[in-house]
């Protein structure tokens, strides 16, 4: 094509340019001009009126025209003392339409067609279709893609223009049949292809679609493994790959050669070592005599980077120098250190918080403007603005003084979410109809950290009208502070529990005080005014108990509690643990003296990328000195629902009135949940839902005296939350394991703004 452009274009200067003798252009005059404006072609053109028309200037002329692109003949002529130019112009391209096409996206084809100068607008030259076709050909056998056909039309319109249609008929993806690999003698094929992912087969059949950068990937995977194992002078010699001949088969060859084992001679740090030669020899994993491991090698000098890295040397250098010796097939390793300067913090920028206020991010900051840079504290800053609930993401980037060697800025970009929360619980069943609670809740108020709360709850089952305030840092040092009023009517009998109603009106003080970075514990004293109204049908432990304490108790609970919080984040976390530990203490002066202890401990362990095992095990235990009947029955735990023990009815689990059959509780709680947290479906990174699948145990009994494992229920299923604007939405699907006569079960389950 680039021949036949050359000889169009030599024919054309032939033949302009000695059309005539040279002379003096006085004016000069194009023709056949149709789009392209006539001060476009001056301003492209090398001639002026009054120049001198020689065959220099006429060849000259014709080559700039003709690289503008917009012409596909180009003449000179002479009339009299006029320089006229014949052009025709190219067409413009008026639209492209293409069919067809389903395994590549749109934007990814509009870009592979810039590139070569298919967009609409431009001038069209026919030599792009050649370009076209090898375009797209790359682009669909990069994805395995080898019989897709390609076709492509020109439709001329009016006004010189033309549509192009492409019609695709992409094909199905070439598979692999076989990966084999020739040269192993130390492994079996069956370990050298659990490296290779293009070689694996699902558990329905199906194979993986040829990637040629995939297989790239499988071969360093495959050096890995070998690296791993001590075989230092492993290499892949020839990689083969074939076609079926239908074309939607692939065949893969690898030739490797494996090499000879090598073991480790001795092991030595040198360098600069700034920090003690024994704690950085600690960090080292790979030991004298044993085999060679690049990966234990690779362990070793991160570990040495990132404790330097937490001294404030930041931008240390730690690499291992190999000495192999090929005769005793030995490595002699050396950690060379380079510690480099110490860098300090010069200033901690902060952007992306239009409303949360900057002090309130600054306090939770354990690294210092002033102080040596810290990565360790730079993680642990950015854990605790992701454990706040503010914002949706966090981020930190480091930024060199410009003169400075020794000098960073930090860069934290957040991005704020909503921290107001109309919240709503909507549930239905025939005992209760149509259930709706509603609160306002505000944990950033005014962008201060605080919390502010006001609940106006009228569902069927409860009446709550409450205020609550929390200041997470009441004083300097991170003392909080937290104050609630409330007034509580709830019709038990509604909640599918024993028919009474209770009439509470509480007010708290409390105080949280850090201890540690991640412990703390916190104390506070509680008024407490309840009143029992019975109806036609209360259970008889009830009404026992107001035998023994009246209808209405006035207590004055005392509690202190402590926990250990290193959870990455303080909504769906992916790592780290949380305990606690609380015990309530009725004191003398009330109605009522009991006892109430709860535990809780939640792990959650990382298996895999974007897959976490969380495990949850809640006890409660509550006594009085007086026996049963001094225990407040309000006060009793309950279990079943969506946030609890999943599949079963809501405070259905436990204890029932041997006459009306009705829950009564317990003073005795058994709960464990354990989730396998999967990849979320709908994106790769979301911080708004979670998948999981789950298996629940659990039980509330009478008291300690009747506790029985072989009573307690377990369920299995699959549930999923959606933090939405208006609060937290669940759904559960889950199925009880072994139902007892008498269980009430609620195989799906959904709840809208409940706690989180």
């Amino acid at each position: 094509m680039k021949y036949f452009s050359f000889l169009i274009l030599f024919l054309a200067l032939a033949r302009s340019a000695f059309a005539f003798e040279p002379f003096v252009a006085k004016d000069i005059r194009l023709e056949g001009l149709q789009r392209i404006s006539i001060g476009t072609v001056f301003n492209y053109l090398s001639v002026k009126p009054g120049d001198k028309i020689n065959e220099s200037k006429v060849i000259d002329a014709i080559k700039t025209l003709y690289k503008t692109g917009f012409f596909k003949d180009i003449q000179l002529e002479r009339e009299g003392d006029v320089l006229v130019i014949f052009v025709a112009e190219r067409p413009a391209i008026n639209n492209i339409d293409i069919q067809g096409y389903d395994a590549i996206s749109r934007d990814q084809l509009d870009e592979a067609f810039k590139q070569i100068g298919l967009v609409k607008g431009q001038v069209f030259n026919r030599s792009i279709f050649e370009g076209l076709k090898l375009e797209l050909q790359r682009q669909y056998y990069s994805m395995g893609k080898y019989n897709v056909k390609i076709d492509v039309q020109q439709t001329q319109l009016e006004r010189n223009r033309v549509d192009i249609t492409i019609k695709l008929a992409e094909g199905k993806s070439a598979e692999i049949y076989a990966v084999n690999i020739i040269g192993n003698k130390k492994f079996s094929d069956k370990e050298l292809l659990a490296q290779i992912s293009l070689a694996e087969i699902s558990f329905f059949g199906s194979r993986n679609s040829y990637k040629k950068q995939q297989l790239a990937a499988d071969l360093e995977k495959l050096k890995t493994f070998y690296l791993d194992h001590g075989f230092l002078s492993f290499d892949i010699e020839s990689t083969q790959v074939s076609l079926g001949p239908e074309r939607e088969s692939v065949y893969v060859t690898v030739n490797i050669k494996e090499g000879e084992r090598y073991t480790v001679r001795n092991v030595k740090l040198a360098g600069d070592l700034i920090l003690p030669e024994k704690k950085l020899a600690s960090l080292i994993s790979i030991k004298q005599g044993e085999t060679f491991s690049r990966r234990k090698v690779v362990d070793s000098t991160k570990r040495i980077n990132d404790l330097l890295a937490e001294n404030g040397y930041a931008f240390a250098n730690v690499n291992m120098v190999p000495d192999v010796d090929k005769d005793s097939k030995t490595v002699a390793m050396t950690f060379f250190v380079d510690p480099g300067r110490r860098v300090y913090v010069r200033k901690i920028n902060i952007s992306g918080n239009l409303k949360t206020q900057d002090k309130v991010i600054r306090r939770e900051l354990r690294q210092l403007e002033g102080d040596w840079l810290s990565t360790k504290h730079v993680s642990r800053s950015k854990t605790r603005l992701d454990r706040l609930g503010f914002f949706g993401s966090v981020n930190v980037k480091t930024e060199r003084v410009p003169g400075s060697l020794d000098e960073v800025n930090l860069n934290y970009d957040v991005t704020e979410r909503p921290t107001g929360s109309l919240q709503a619980g909507l549930g239905y069943s025939d005992t209760q109809g149509p259930v709706v609670n509603l609160s306002v809740t505000q944990d950033n108020f005014l962008g201060t950290g605080k919390r502010v709360s006001i609940n106006l709850d009228n569902s069927t089952v409860t009446k709550t009208y409450s205020f609550n305030y929390f200041d997470p840092y009441y004083t300097k040092d991170g003392v909080s502070r937290n104050i609630s009023l409330s007034y509580r009517n709830v019709d038990a009998s509604a909640a599918l529990i024993t028919n009474y109603s209770t009439d509470t009106y509480l007010a708290e003080l409390s105080y949280g005080v850090p201890i540690s970075e991640y412990t703390s514990y916190r104390w506070g004293l509680r008024f407490d005014n309840t009143r029992i109204t019975t109806g036609t049908s209360t259970s008889q432990n009830i009404l026992d108990f107001i035998a023994a304490n009246g209808d209405t108790n006035t207590t004055f609970p005392l509690y202190i509690s402590m926990s250990y919080d290193s959870r990455n984040r303080r909504i769906f976390p992916t790592k780290g643990s949380y305990s606690s530990l609380g015990a309530e203490i009725a004191v003398p002066g009330g109605d009522l003296e009991y006892y109430k202890l709860d535990y809780r401990q939640v792990n959650y362990f990382t298996l895999a990328k974007e897959t976490t095992l969380a495990v949850n095990l809640n006890l409660g235990y509550g006594f009085s000195q007086n026996g049963v009947l001094g225990y407040p029955v309000y006060k009793n735990y309950f279990l079943g629902g969506s946030t609890s023990l999943r599949g079963y009815d809501a405070n259905s689990v436990g204890p029932k009135d041997s006459v009306t059959n009705d829950p009564t509780g317990g003073t005795v709680k058994m709960l464990a949940n354990m989730d396998l947290i999967l990849p979320n479906p709908f994106a790769e990174k979301s911080d708004s839902t979670r998948l999981s699948l789950f298996v629940d145990g659990g039980y509330v009994f009478t008291d300690s005296s009747s506790i029985n494992l072989g009573e307690l229920r377990y369920t299995a299923g699959v549930a999923f939350i959606w933090i939405t604007p208006v609060g937290a939405m669940r759904f559960t699907l889950a199925e009880p394991l072994n139902k007892q006569p008498g269980d009430s079960t609620a195989q799906f389950q959904f709840s809208l703004g409940s706690p989180f």
